[in-house]
């Protein structure tokens, strides 16, 4: 069954103009086929074309089911963009297929990214929703000064993960608290400023190490959110 990002479906029983061409001009469906609706919200339809139009898609919704998020807390992954931002793009596709809450674009002293625009990620971001089956559309913030950000408060496990030598860092997977709301820190590929570190740990922050390897910003992203999944699912098992 082809899937759609239908937003608004419940009020409009109209796809928006781009999933109405991709329905009706590409895929070349008519009145009466069944299709599957995804509104990011959580809930996904099955519904049947009641009128073929590229622009502007009418349906009858015909099921209804709640498609909550399969894993316990809210992830939430705080990462400073990448200079290639294909390699940003790549970190928002994957941990939407893995499942994530909110990625936050975050402004660090050694950013090699000042800015940037949210379109073509949001875009990645549903249709890594859709292709991976889920009902719920990740958050997606506008870039955040790192101060700005550690300083906001949250009800749940705070995590940085950088790369300076001393102290005790404990890997995540040892230190996160399976079912707990989390909020991880991923810097820049110059890393986060001493003075960046100790702000975060000032703020609560727990320095954690995500094993041996030195990793790219996109792949500590993508292991943080795989750890604390791993976590989850280990914890439901037990």
């Amino acid at each position: 069954m082809h899937l759609f990002y239908t937003p608004d479906i419940a009020e409009t029983l109209t796809l928006p103009e781009t999933e109405s061409g991709h329905c009706i001009r590409v895929l070349r469906l008519v009145e009466g086929d069944e299709i599957g609706l995804v509104d990011g919200k959580g809930n996904f339809y099955t519904a049947v074309i009641t009128l073929a139009h590229p622009k502007r898609c009418g349906v009858r919704l015909a099921e209804t089911r709640l498609l909550l998020p399969a894993w316990a807390g809210n992830i939430e992954i705080a990462v400073a963009p990448t200079k290639n931002l294909d390699r940003m793009e790549w970190f928002a596709e994957k941990t939407t297929e893995m499942g994530i809450d909110a990625i936050v674009p975050l402004l660090c002293r050694f950013s090699e990214r000042k800015e940037l625009k949210n379109e073509r990620i949001e875009k990645i971001l549903v249709s890594a929703m859709k292709q991976s089956l889920k009902a719920v559309l990740p958050r997606l913030s506008e870039m955040t000064p790192f101060a700005q950000y550690v300083s906001e408060p949250f009800e749940g496990q705070k995590f940085i993960a950088h790369c300076y030598p001393g102290g005790e860092k404990r890997l995540l997977s040892r230190c996160y608290q399976a079912g707990m709301p989390v909020r991880v820190l991923i810097g820049p590929e110059g890393d986060f400023s001493p003075e960046e570190v100790q702000l975060a740990l000032d703020k609560g922050y727990i320095p954690v190490s995500l094993g041996a390897s030195r990793l790219r910003t996109e792949t500590a992203g993508v292991v943080a959110c795989h750890t604390i999944h791993i976590v989850n699912e280990i914890a439901g098992l037990e």
